[in-house]
């Protein structure tokens, strides 16, 4: 009777559209003993990289962690004096909560956040964090940060366009390599978006010694890479370790090379609203898995593609720099507060863009035309047949 009870309940819970905060209630109360670490795990243990834990988890120098019930009631009580004091490092507004969840629950309250980092440096257009989880069953997970909500982050994930290597996947090897001389036992990296991105560099970069530890290499919906780095001698090592995890209409996870197999995963959302992990449908102890991508995923990836191969890489450069100088020309450091005042903005990136040279005008104009031009050569494949 209790098989049966338990058959109807797995059966009950695949239709359900559930999501993270349920898979917490659900599976909460499983130690990861009972239950071992599955890739819905993958997906909230590389997301709370997210959370701005400055001044809450220690830093490389410290040898002593932080439980997540620990580091939740700090939040908690933060957040009780200062109720908007996250509001500006946020990226998702359900991360206070998600962290209360993962605090109060029993598969998640004990494991240990160590070595956290978060490095935002203008002048080398580098924006790099990651933090490091203790108790995952027999291993650590490296976790790293995406794309938070400065402009130098989003300066850096276009640079990856023209670059070998930006100096967040560097950071991303030597804080590998770093942790792994305070920490025994195998490793498993992770990160979504760009932090998915740095998680395989790092694997691929880092010494053979270390390379030998990485039991597996989490990609949540995060971009590809170059030639260089595929053809380099560390990634085919690692290549059949990575577990890489796309929603149906993916766009940020189909940019660059994607040689590695990925897993298509149901999402509630659409477009590009797609990259919000909270919108990805979980199972029992696993995604909810589609068998392709949409038409609307494979025709972004393409015209994406073939308008970065039109460009050559100093093009590229020129492009990305002179939007950056735009957006510096509004005079803050975020996203965000660009979207506050909106009006005042526009005015601002106006006034910006009336102030670059002819010759930049000029580029830019023709790298906008060859990206529409890209998509009209591949829109007959959102067309009825």
């Amino acid at each position: 009777m209790g098989f049966i009870l338990l058959q109807a309940l797995d059966q009950c819970y695949t239709k359900i559209m559930a999501g993270i905060f349920d898979y917490i209630n659900w599976r909460g109360d499983l130690s990861f003993r009972k239950a071992p670490f599955n890739p819905v795990d993958n997906i909230i243990l590389t997301h709370i990289a997210y959370f701005p834990f400055d001044r809450i988890v220690g830093g490389p120098e410290e040898n002593r962690g932080i439980t997540i019930a620990e580091a939740a009631k700090k939040i908690s009580g933060i957040l009780k004096k200062r109720p908007a004091a996250f509001d500006d490092e946020l990226v998702f507004r359900d991360d206070p909560a998600l962290m209360a969840a993962l605090g109060s629950s029993e598969r998640y309250g004990n494991l240990e956040l160590r070595y956290y980092v978060n490095q935002i440096d203008p002048a080398a257009e580098k924006q790099f964090s990651a933090i490091s989880i203790l108790g995952c069953g027999d291993f650590s997970l490296i976790s790293y940060r995406g794309t938070d909500n400065t402009i130098v982050g989003w300066k850096e994930d276009f640079n990856m366009s023209f670059s070998d290597a930006v100096p967040a996947q560097l950071e991303a090897v030597s804080y590998l390599e770093n942790t792994a001389l305070r920490v025994r036992g195998p490793l498993c990296l992770g990160g979504h978006s760009k932090g998915g991105n740095l998680a395989i560099y790092a694997a691929a970069f880092c010494k053979k010694s270390i390379r030998r530890r990485i039991r597996a290499i989490y990609s949540n919906d995060a971009p590809g890479f170059g030639p260089k780095v595929l053809e380099s001698s560390g990634f085919p090592q690692i290549k059949g370790r990575i577990q890489s995890f796309v929603p149906q209409s993916s766009v940020i996870g189909m940019l660059f090379e994607h040689p590695e197999d990925y897993t298509v995963v149901k999402s509630r959302q659409t477009g590009l609203m797609q990259h919000d992990v909270f919108s990805w449908e979980l199972g029992r102890d696993d995604v909810v898995r589609m068998k392709e991508m949409s038409q609307e995923s494979i025709f972004m990836s393409r015209t994406l593609r073939e308008w970065i191969n039109g460009l050559d890489s100093e093009r590229r450069r020129r492009f990305t720099d002179a939007l950056y100088e735009i957006l510096l020309s509004t005079e803050t450091n975020s996203l965000p507060k660009l979207g506050n005042d909106w009006l005042k903005s526009a005015s601002l990136i106006i006034r910006g863009y009336q102030g670059i040279d002819g010759d930049t005008k000029k580029l830019i104009a023709e790298t906008v035309s060859a990206f529409f031009k890209a998509a009209r050569n591949n829109i007959t494949m959102l067309l009825p047949h």
